[in-house]
């Protein structure tokens, strides 16, 4: 097939539409994350259960302990059959199993029901980020690709206004069976609309047979890759620990639940802004100096909120710990997608996506141990403070890209790969 089929491919079908169900399939993904946190008070006080944090903690895990399997296998799994099969197998997985995980008898049924859908959570993302990036013109990619990330936020805030308003009502089971809306929803229009733009149905040249993990396998990529596992690690960490454990962090402060949700929708609505601009900006001037940028932002915040400081600049410290938390992490996500060439774009996402989730399972983990060990909000604010300079530094080192001339791709990668941004 000749080098025209993805610009093809592009001016047919409706990127705008791709990127909106992409987007909805990831407000699930944030909706489950963040309506889990925003009932661990609930779960905490639920005398049947008698739950401690560590154990609510472990609980939170089991799901992100999924969603680095799902991502690792997601990878190689969507460049070999194809975007479309995977996106709409991850969604169905999730949806159901979150209808399950709101009919849980006790917790150890939680626990496994919740680490199958985190297999489907896992995988959804390095797959809608591969589609979104393939459909996108390559100047608009970051900032698309942050649009549909910023479904995450969008579904946290969903999940913090729905606890607001729910709660007392439903309580956390009725929640947390909210998730499985996207069967009858997404699913449906994802199946209609979504085309199938992978390099298995698209790309017929002879390098398209290679093994993705083989056309990995150097010096350079070896590198890049393990360097954005370990900033992943650290977005993710952030992201997952933040969110399981703000409420219950401000409630140790000594605020109502209200409040302590309030901060929690302030958290995604400072990732959607960071996400969504940062993505822009780096699409003029490169990911690669956007990201240590964020990711110090989120160092600074951290230490902010650690400091308990009043009302008003614990607020604004929250929105900008969003920025540099989950905004990083879609800057981060947009900066591996367009590093990488399409052949093996989604094996990379879904390397580097699933290695890092071991900082999604990491980050609930350790924030109930640090509370449960009495050590205080200073202690667990420090230890995420720690994790973000981790991260900047880890984005900082990232070799730069092959040139052309080192490193020639075949005209199939080059009618769909972007050139990143001078540095």
């Amino acid at each position: 097939m000749t080098s025209s089929a993805p610009d093809d491919t592009r001016r047919k079908t409706n990127r705008y539409m791709v990127v909106f169900i992409c987007f909805a399939a990831i407000v699930f993904d944030g909706y489950d994350l963040i309506i889990y946190g925003s009932t661990v008070p609930s779960l905490l006080a639920y005398k049947e259960w008698a739950l401690t944090p560590a154990e609510v903690g472990a609980l939170g895990s089991y799901a992100l302990l999924g969603m680095m399997f799902g991502a690792l296998a997601s990878g190689p799994l969507t460049d070999r059959f194809g975007r479309r099969k995977m996106l709409l197998g991850c969604m169905i997985l999730y949806s159901t199993m979150m209808l399950l995980v709101a009919a849980a008898p006790n917790p150890a049924t939680l626990g496994a029901f919740r680490f199958i859908a985190g297999l489907g959570f896992g995988g959804v993302a390095p797959v809608a980020i591969a589609l979104v990036v393939e459909v996108a013109r390559p100047h608009e990619r970051q900032r698309l690709n942050a649009i549909m990330l910023a479904g995450f936020s969008v579904g946290g805030v969903l999940a913090a206004l729905a606890a607001l308003a729910f709660l007392d009502d439903v309580g956390f089971r009725g929640l947390w069976a909210f998730g499985g809306i996207a069967l009858v929803t997404v699913v449906p229009l994802a199946w209609r609309s979504i085309p199938e733009t992978a390099p298995a149905a698209l790309d017929k040249t002879p390098k398209a047979d290679e093994s993705p993990m083989r056309q990995l396998v150097n010096g350079r990529a070896i590198a890049a890759l393990g360097l954005f596992a370990v900033a992943n690690f650290a977005g993710f960490l952030l992201v997952f620990g933040l969110n399981t454990w703000l409420p219950q962090l401000m409630r140790a402060a000594n605020y109502d639940l209200t409040s302590a949700l309030a901060f929690q929708v302030l958290l995604n609505l400072g990732a959607v802004v960071g996400g969504i601009s940062g993505s822009a900006l780096a699409d003029r001037i490169g990911a690669r100096r956007v990201a240590p940028a964020t990711f110090l932002v989120a160092t600074i915040a951290v230490a902010v909120m650690a400091s308990a400081p009043p009302a008003g600049v614990m607020a604004v410290a929250t929105l900008a710990a969003g920025l540099g938390s989950i905004g990083t992490q879609m800057i981060v996500f947009g900066y591996v997608a367009t590093y990488f060439e399409t052949s093996v774009r989604g094996t990379a996402l879904g390397v580097t996506t699933g290695i890092g989730r071991l900082g999604a399972v990491t980050g609930p983990a350790i924030g109930g141990i640090l509370l449960s060990s009495g050590l205080g909000n200073a202690w667990v604010f420090g230890f995420f403070c720690a994790i973000a300079i981790l991260g900047g530094a880890a984005c900082v080192i990232v070799p730069a890209r092959p040139t052309r001339r080192s490193n020639p791709p075949t005209p199939r990668m080059r009618s769909t790969t972007e050139t990143e941004p001078a540095t």
